[in-house]
């Protein structure tokens, strides 16, 4: 049995996935002597993290990874990997709420997928941007599914996501062109500058001219300077990792996809395309539609434009995000943005917690997570602060009724253990030379089967 690092007056935290704002969570709450039970859907932790980062940048992912490993490490973290929450799933959240947690965390990220709902947009051949990059960084059930992209592909966005997509497609695919389609100007491009070095060598300039000389009376109407902003862009197109490809990389701004359109069977052939124009708001631009329609033809298309959390948790749920308290509470005004609510009763939901995309979908990546994670563990911590004092004793009276349950549903829970001899094994595998960055197994029944092959602990009954 692990014993607490803290005092008498430990509490019990439950943490529903080991990303970067719930690792970030766990390693302040654990600090604070209380025992953190980390509850993840995949075998590895990391979530974000480990599966949305670009593979090849493994300076970044070995330092994150670093970091986790030592949280894992303390005897108050409690690992579960491969465990599920959810209706229908290996455990309910009324479940967990049973077991004697003090709090219970939600750090689920945002699972389920988003379009913009045009017709068409069920088509083959259509694309959401986190099943891309999942696919591309291996995470198990995404990691053999078949992406046929065609050689001409159309992203729907202009953010960082689009250019990770991108890179995948230049360096690897190779395909012929990769057009990014926003439907404002490219004023208000998202994309980090750093982050386009990736992709930059392959940008069709002399394409990006003609498409300001197409655009640019639009921009200068609303007030906008077309010749500073061409400039400001093409020069962030330094330091451009080397091309190894010949595929062209171009932009199509003020632009709204209306309708995906397709073949007789069914495959993307293009899409209807509106044009807009530029309205002031507030100290922004919005895009408004000018009525005139034109085609541009592509093979797929790829939705870069947000994801929404996975309703099947079974938190109270609406409009793609899980319901946070709409009014500021008694204790402390930010609190009520991390703690679930109930509309039905009106009433937040005693001790159960959101926090990183979980809480607000697609908000910034691995740092802006992390640090949601650690506001929240501040309104975690000052929730506890209002609690009873808890016994060292009771860590093992929630963890007896979790392995209980798990043991009851033969759910194969993964450890810390078990993790380690996993990463011993890939790291002794050869990396294929057609792999982007690192050796990974891609499917669970792989990785499970290495853990299993090596003796490691991979029942519930060996999680602790």
């Amino acid at each position: 049995m692990a014993t607490s690092m803290g005092g008498a007056g430990g509490h019990v935290i439950i943490v529903v996935g080991a990303g970067p704002a719930g690792m970030a969570l766990a390693n302040i709450l654990s600090k604070a002597g209380h025992d953190v039970v980390i509850l993840n859907r995949d075998i590895k932790f990391g979530g974000l993290a480990e599966y949305g980062i670009f593979p090849s940048k493994l300076k970044l992912r070995g330092g994150l990874r670093k970091t986790y490993w030592e949280i894992l490490a303390r005897p108050n973290v409690h690992y579960f990997g491969n465990v599920c929450v959810g209706r229908g799933k290996d455990l309910t959240v009324d479940e967990l709420r049973s077991v004697g947690a003090s709090a219970l965390v939600f750090a689920t990220g945002a699972q389920g997928t988003k379009t913009i709902g045009v017709e068409g947009d069920s088509a083959i051949g259509v694309y959401h941007a986190k099943d891309v990059v999942y696919h591309f960084n291996q995470l198990p059930s995404f990691s053999e599914r078949r992406f046929e992209m065609g050689r001409r592909v159309a992203i729907i966005g202009v953010g960082d996501v689009m250019v990770d997509i991108s890179h995948w497609l230049v360096r690897y695919k190779k395909v012929e062109r990769v057009t990014a389609i926003a439907r404002r100007g490219p004023a208000e491009r998202k994309y980090n500058p750093k982050e386009i070095r990736a992709v930059c060598a392959n940008v069709d300039q002399e394409a990006l001219t003609q498409e300001f000389s197409r655009i640019g009376p639009r921009l200068e109407a609303a007030g906008q300077k077309p010749d500073e902003i061409l400039k400001g862009m093409v020069d962030e197109f330094t330091k451009c990792d080397p091309a190894n490809s010949q595929t062209k990389v171009g932009f199509r701004f003020l632009a709204s996809p209306r309708r995906v359109l397709t073949d007789a069977n069914n495959r993307v052939r293009g899409l209807e395309i509106e044009e807009n124009r530029l309205e002031p708001k507030g100290q922004d631009f919005a895009a408004v539609g000018l009525k005139q329609y034109y085609e541009f033809p592509c093979d797929s298309v790829v939705f870069a434009v947000g994801d929404r959390v996975d309703e099947t948790v079974g938190l109270p749920y609406k409009n793609g995000a899980f319901v946070t308290c709409p009014a500021p509470t008694e204790n402390d005004p930010d609190d009520s943005l991390f703690q679930a609510y109930d509309e039905a009763t009106g009433k937040v939901i005693e001790g159960v917690f959101l926090t990183g995309w979980a809480r607000k979908a697609s908000e910034g990546l691995v740092g802006i997570a992390k640090r949601d994670g650690e506001w929240c563990a501040e309104v975690v911590t000052r929730f506890l602060e209002r609690q009873a004092p808890r016994d060292r004793n009771t860590i093992e009276g929630a963890l007896r009724p979790l392995r209980a349950l798990l043991n009851a549903r033969q759910v194969q829970v993964v450890d810390v253990e078990s993790l380690r001899l996993l990463e011993g094994v890939e790291k002794q595998q050869r990396t294929p030379p057609d792999s982007i960055g690192e050796f990974k197994f891609s499917t669970n029944e792989e990785m499970l089967t290495q853990i299993q092959r090596r003796g490691a602990g991979s029942t519930a009954h060996a999680a602790s």
